[in-house]
């Protein structure tokens, strides 16, 4: 696989991804955004208004979950870099990790309450900071793609793109661009739509999906050839 084509393969199926978790989370864990420091920061200033206080503390504890997904990764890629070792399918594990924590605390706290038990609270920290770990991945390690978990940005590129060429501008890579921040946008909006179907058929069990991208994410990086260092 060319660069070109692993590079659209990556921001498809980590925009896929990051959709569907975040839109699971959502319908599963009381209004809680994964990946969305934004989403949860309006989301406790409603509930700091509302008497469920676990839902309330589930959205505070998933702000410093998020922190710490991101903090972690940069340690984590300057321990593989000491170590000439691959860093990204190293940091692509970590997140599956997380992502499987979040799957079986969410199997144990089922069935689920009106308010977030103990269980369904670790299953959000977890959650969170598997998005925290994907959020830091793409900005350190994929900065050549479009944004994989925030599409705010992404339509808005389109848009101008789009608007640019309508008024007859055809400079060079203008198609280029909007393929590239187009994909990750119907990707994301697919995983959403995904994760609300399964979630309602098979509960948390839905999220062996992102564990399978994520496994073969890992399994096509160490196949990659390695990249050449730059002079």
């Amino acid at each position: 696989m060319d660069q070109a084509n692993r590079n659209r393969t990556q921001g498809i199926a980590l925009s896929f991804l990051a959709g569907y978790v975040d839109t699971l989370g959502f319908i599963a864990l009381f209004g809680l955004f994964t990946a969305h420091v934004t989403g949860n920061f309006i989301l406790i200033g409603a509930a700091l208004a509302s008497p469920d206080h676990a839902s309330l503390l589930l959205k505070l504890l998933a702000f410093p979950a998020f922190i710490l997904g991101v903090g972690v990764t940069p340690l984590l890629i300057a321990w593989c870099t000491a170590r000439a070792v691959r860093p990204l399918p190293v940091a692509y594990g970590l997140q599956l990790v997380f992502l499987a924590a979040f799957m079986l605390f969410g199997m144990a706290a089922m069935p689920l309450g009106d308010t977030a038990s103990n269980l369904a609270m670790t299953a959000g920290v977890f959650g969170a900071a598997a998005m925290g770990v994907h959020s830091a991945t793409s900005r350190l390690l994929l900065g050549q793609l479009a944004p994989t978990s925030m599409m705010t940005g992404n339509v808005t590129q389109i848009v101008i793109d789009t608007v640019a060429f309508l008024r007859g501008e055809r400079g060079a890579g203008i198609g280029a661009r909007c393929a590239k921040f187009a994909w990750p946008v119907v990707a994301f909006g697919a995983g959403a739509i995904a994760a609300a179907f399964l979630w309602h058929a098979i509960g948390f069990i839905a999220l062996s999906l992102p564990l399978a991208i994520l496994a073969v994410l890992i399994r096509m990086e160490l196949a990659a050839p390695p990249v050449p260092a730059a002079a």
